[in-house]
């Protein structure tokens, strides 16, 4: 089920049975010569349409503008502030809070969401308990991050080994490859791409990594890896998700049951 599909009358039934959702949060940024722009949000919303499916859990829209400030020298690319993605979380999550969902399930694509995210998850617990909404002491935020997944990130090095690197990995590409192979783009790639350089600002980042690859060789990406990567990352995270949601209602139980 895909919340903005749904009317608030299957919302409301929905919430009869379970609590959570899983929301999608990707990025709108630059990916090399040959990666789209919305890879990050693109892999994080087919990923958790996939957990969806297999858990029966509701899906909420993807948020497709992460936290890409170092990637904004490159055209195309798009970025909200840490502060103003930290607004934007705990105001969708005090909305649904207010509904009566309790767990929030976060599938990320884009590794510079990850301290944002973990720093809004600490806003929406203490924003929750000021507004004194029922219940807010049950609520919890998780992130997965799929790329992350130990057998995601294997199955990725035995595909692509040191050339996986680390931003415009065939991976991510290839897994766009999967859900948009009308979209597949063909540039010419440098031989030699930068890595291990730290991440400042736009114009030093661009400085060292002229292409806006890190260490990464997507030319090696194809459709059928894309769709190799896309069927375990939809395996472990439905395992993922459902050891969250079991292991919150039987804290749940216990705070009932005083057991």
């Amino acid at each position: 089920m895909q919340l903005h599909l749904c009317t608030w009358l299957e919302v409301e039934a929905y919430l009869q049975t379970s609590k959570g959702i899983i929301l999608p949060i990707g990025s709108t940024e630059q990916h090399g010569p040959t990666g789209l722009i919305g890879t990050d949000a693109i892999c994080a919303e087919v990923i958790a349409k996939g957990v969806g499916e297999a858990t029966s859990a509701l899906v909420g829209p993807p948020i497709n503008v992460g936290m890409a400030l170092h990637h904004t020298e490159f055209p195309g690319s798009m970025s909200l502030r840490p502060s103003t993605l930290i607004l934007v979380i705990r105001d969708y999550l005090v909305s649904l809070a207010r509904a009566g969902f309790r767990q929030f399930f976060f599938i990320n694509g884009h590794g510079g969401n990850v301290a944002t995210l973990k720093a809004a998850f600490s806003e929406i617990y203490a924003t929750l308990a000021d507004l004194q909404i029922p219940e807010s002491d049950q609520v919890r935020c998780r992130l997965n991050n799929w790329y992350m997944n130990g057998k995601v990130y294997q199955l990725a090095k035995e595909f692509y080994g040191d050339l996986e690197g680390s931003h415009a990995t065939p991976s991510e590409v290839a897994v766009t490859q999967f859900v948009y192979p009308e979209a597949i783009k063909v540039a010419p790639l440098s031989l030699e791409v930068a890595s291990g350089y730290p991440i400042y600002g736009a114009a030093h980042f661009r400085q060292h990594y002229p292409d806006g690859r890190m260490g990464s060789d997507p030319s090696l990406a194809t459709p059928e890896h894309g769709k190799q990567l896309y069927d375990v990352a939809v395996a472990c995270i439905t395992h993922d998700y459902q050891e969250f949601m079991a292991a919150d209602e039987w804290s749940c139980m216990q705070a009932v049951t005083g057991l």
